[in-house]
């Protein structure tokens, strides 16, 4: 494959005025993909003072415009006219204040691409105009109060975490939606009016969170659920300590102390082959077998049929056998360092990581040599280590490692800039009485693609693009590799969409079927480390032989642009929590947790593919060059740590709230009880004379102990209360909501739309759900676009039930398709149920 001539988006013109994280972010996105990109600023400076803005503004022209004045206004509004792409972050409306109508400018120059990125939707009547930092989308989005069995068990509600995922899932859902809309224009001359609403973007990051499956089969249940339930029966309070608590962990997925003291994550539940060469590299197999370890052959069978009781692989372990194998798991880790077992698990093919802190990371040789952390040599901190690219394309990953400083100019400067880029530029998409008519239908309308993926982030970055019209055949073998919890439960949000083949492809009938699909498509989508390429027949060479011009993704763990020593280890999200410090922040160094939302990487993983896939198709449209995409659960964790993911000399402590006490940033951005619950106060210092003028906080600006004050002061009053009044203020300030409140107000029957129109939160009912459960979900509404259509997927179908019609769109007779299923070269499913019991 030959090294692509210039970055993919080069040649993009992109104004940024964005603020805080999710503008800024998604700017930069653009920019490490080759989009010349100015970023504005107001005169007093960005409203998030902090040294992250040195990664948030890398490769971007920086400016200050005072838009409140007709002089700044006309610069504005000169930025825009030379622009391709127009981002903004703040409450709807305040650019339209300021002179700048997005949808007036798209009208005046259909082929202008814009983005809004509000904390809450412009169609939210009731919280539209709410001063929405990352914290108040979090506290209203259950971010804060659903945080895991852990925290219910333990008696923390509310609780904190300082990674701002709304901004993080907003920020790669945000990009892939201006990508797609270029490549929109590429067709069409025509661009479009996009808004991502941030609390839109979250609870589509934590679905897997909001997802309820009525009469869910009690095999599914973990000890903690069941003991959940106890206590709530029997009216036992929440109560359990953190060391106690680890004895409702299954073994396979659980925290255990080395050699070291240090603390090493095992994660290899749900698969056979994973949690036996776990037992056996801590020399555990063979004494577990003659101890009469059980074993099932078929997972997918209900339990009531087993000839076990149990099985390794089977998640969650009934309790007998997961204290007898967690005692016997928890003296073999106490033989080696967590380093050293964090190098035989990853050697052996076993999903598992030493607990890390994010300084440590930041420092990792792994992550430093990968390009997953570069330097960058910015003109305030000098020599800084920063997050690598999120995405990259493999032909041009080396060139985004070297990412220019932000750079202070002029407005002269920028002009002549964007002037200069724009005389390069070779236009290749319709322009003035070329340009098409608004087509009512998704950016992706037409586009094939081939799912060779499993688990979360590989399929769910093939389910997000199809509520933009692509048409997604998903691949499984025919006997499954993982339990019906990962295999089947998951599906239920990554096989929207989507087309189900079982097929074995391992052998020469099955490989025919795969190279006939693989004619068929446009894109080709795995998640596995680069070791396997070759021996699936999936490297660049074998798959052109089969189909000239086809496309490929893949995501794994700690890949990045460049090999580094942990480049083929596998693994999952919570791999990647464990060994970036996500974890260690969210428990406390000494007694890491794992970060309450499941899913919380691995989803936006599956976005940044998306994204990725995104470019890959630009770019061949613009250039004719076939690319191979990449992205990894590693790179996008260093977009959820934005704020501590970075290093310089001189960089003050790592010391962002951690562990499970915190409840805040400082005094003025923090929980505080009512006298009927909690709210979370997100002010600052700067504030206090409008603190001052909110009835019941009178006196607070000549407070010493502000944290003392508010703590009486905010038990005087309900918390309803306090939110009117504070809103009045304009202060930042939320009524933390469980998911379980957003889905009974804001559920409706699925009527085969998405809810962009239903406000920042949507859930449809699908009361004949395939499974035959009744399933609620999250809605696919982050993304609202003016011209593009946004389509509502199938729900995801059995395993299998579209084999027979796969094969025959391919040309396979059906004496020839039910012989291939006789044989088991081909099946129509895993068990006799879709989710078994």
């Amino acid at each position: 494959m030959k090294n692509c001539k210039q970055l993919p988006l080069a040649g993009i013109r992109v104004i940024d005025f964005g603020q805080q994280i999710a503008g800024p972010a998604t700017a930069m996105v653009l920019a490490d993909l080759g989009a010349t990109v100015v970023h504005v600023d107001p005169p007093q400076g960005p409203q998030w003072n902090h040294p992250a803005n040195a990664v948030l503004n890398r490769n971007k022209l920086c400016l200050a415009l005072d838009m409140n004045t007709p002089a700044g206004l006309e610069q504005a509004l000169a930025l825009i006219a030379k622009a391709d792409v127009v981002i903004e972050s703040f409450r709807p409306g305040v650019m339209q204040r300021l002179g700048v109508d997005f949808t007036r400018l798209q009208a005046e120059r259909p082929e202008l691409v814009t983005l809004s990125m509000p904390g809450f939707a412009s169609n939210d009547q009731l919280r539209r105009e709410w001063k929405a930092t990352e914290a108040v989308v979090a506290a209203t989005s259950g971010a804060f109060t659903d945080m895991g069995f852990n925290r219910v068990l333990m008696g923390l509600n509310p609780s904190f975490s300082p990674l701002p995922l709304g901004s993080a899932y907003a920020t790669t859902l945000a990009a892939s939606a201006v990508v797609m809309a270029l490549l929109e224009r590429e067709k069409t001359g025509r661009g479009d009016v996009i808004e991502v609403p941030i609390a839109a973007a979250l609870m589509e990051g934590l679905s897997y969170n909001s997802i309820v499956i009525d009469g869910l089969p009690d095999r599914y249940k973990t000890m903690r659920e069941e003991e959940i339930e106890y206590r709530k029966a029997n009216g036992i309070p929440m109560d359990v300590s953190y060391t106690d608590l680890q004895e409702y962990l299954d073994p396979f997925y659980r925290t255990y102390e080395c050699a070291d003291g240090r603390m090493f994550y095992c994660v290899c539940p749900s698969h056979r082959n994973h949690a036996r060469r776990a037992l056996e590299a801590l020399g555990l197999y063979d004494e577990l077998v003659a101890e009469g370890l059980p074993e099932v052959e078929d997972f997918h069978l209900p339990v009531s049929e087993w000839e076990e009781e149990t099985s390794i692989g089977v998640y969650p372990l009934p309790k007998k056998w997961a204290d007898i194998i967690s005692a016997k798991m928890k003296k073999a880790f106490l033989t080696k360092t967590s380093a050293e077992w964090g190098a035989i698990f990853g050697k052996n093919g076993i999903p598992g990581a030493p607990h890390r802190t994010t300084q440590e990371w930041v420092n990792d040789e792994h992550t430093n040599a990968a390009g997953l952390i570069i330097e960058v040599d910015d003109p305030e901190f000098g020599c800084m280590k920063q997050p690598g690219p999120i995405v990259w394309l493999e032909s041009c990953g080396e060139e985004m490692l070297t990412p220019q400083p932000r750079r202070q100019v002029s407005f002269e400067e920028v002009l002549a800039e964007l002037s200069a880029v724009a005389a390069q530029e070779t236009i290749t998409h319709p322009l003035g009485t070329d340009i098409e008519p608004v087509r009512r239908q998704g950016w992706l309308h037409g586009l094939r693609v081939l799912d060779l993926t499993n688990v979360i982030a590989g399929p769910h970055s093939t389910a997000f693009l199809t509520r933009f019209g692509a048409e997604v055949i998903k691949l499984d073998p025919v006997k499954p590799l993982y339990d019906p919890l990962i295999g089947t439960l998951f599906t239920f949000q990554t096989g929207m969409g989507k087309r189900s083949a079982l097929v074995d492809i391992m052998g020469s009938e099955g490989r025919e079927v795969f190279n006939q699909l693989v004619k068929s498509v446009d894109m080709v989508v795995i998640n596995a480390p680069e070791r396997q390429m070759k021996p699936l027949g999936l490297d660049h060479d074998s798959l052109q032989a089969i189909n000239p011009g086809v496309l490929f993704c893949r995501l794994d763990c700690l890949g990045g642009p460049r090999s580094g020593p942990k480049s083929d280890y596998i693994g999952y999200d919570d791999i990647v929590q464990a060994n970036s410090g996500i974890m260690s922040r969210f428990g406390g160094p000494d007694t890491p947790e794992e970060h309450a939302h499941l899913g919380t990487l691995d989803v936006n993983c599956g976005f940044a593919a998306g994204l990725g896939m995104a470019v890959a198709l630009y770019h061949k449209h613009k250039t004719g060059e076939v690319t191979r995409v990449r992205t990894s659960l590693s790179a996008v964790t260093n977009l959820a740590q934005i704020p501590f993911a970075f290093d310089y000399a001189g960089r003050g402590p790592f010391d962002e709230p951690s562990g499970r006490e915190a409840l805040g940033y400082h005094e003025l951005s923090h929980f505080y009880s009512t006298s009927d619950g909690w709210i979370y106060l997100d002010s600052s210092r700067a504030e206090l004379p409008r603190l001052e003028c909110v009835e019941g906080l009178e006196g607070i600006g000549e407070i010493d102990n502000i944290a003392d004050f508010l703590t009486k002061a905010f038990r005087q009053a309900p918390s309803a209360y306090w939110v009117e009044v504070l809103h009045a203020a304009d202060i930042a300030v939320a009524q933390p909501l469980g998911i379980e409140d957003l889905r009974a107000e804001y559920s409706r029957e699925a009527d085969g739309r998405m809810g962009t129109d239903k406000g920042s939160y949507a859930f449809s009912i699908y009361a004949n759900h395939p499974s035959g459960h009744c399933i609620t979900q999250i809605d696919h509404y982050s993304i609202r676009p003016a011209h593009a259509q946004i389509l509502a997927p199938t729900q995801t179908e059995r395993f299998g039930a579209s084999t027979r019609s796969i094969l025959a769109s391919l040309g396979y007779g059906e004496g020839e398709i039910d012989s291939m299923i006789k044989r088991e070269i081909a099946a129509e499913g895993w068990g006799r149920e879709f989710l078994p019991s």
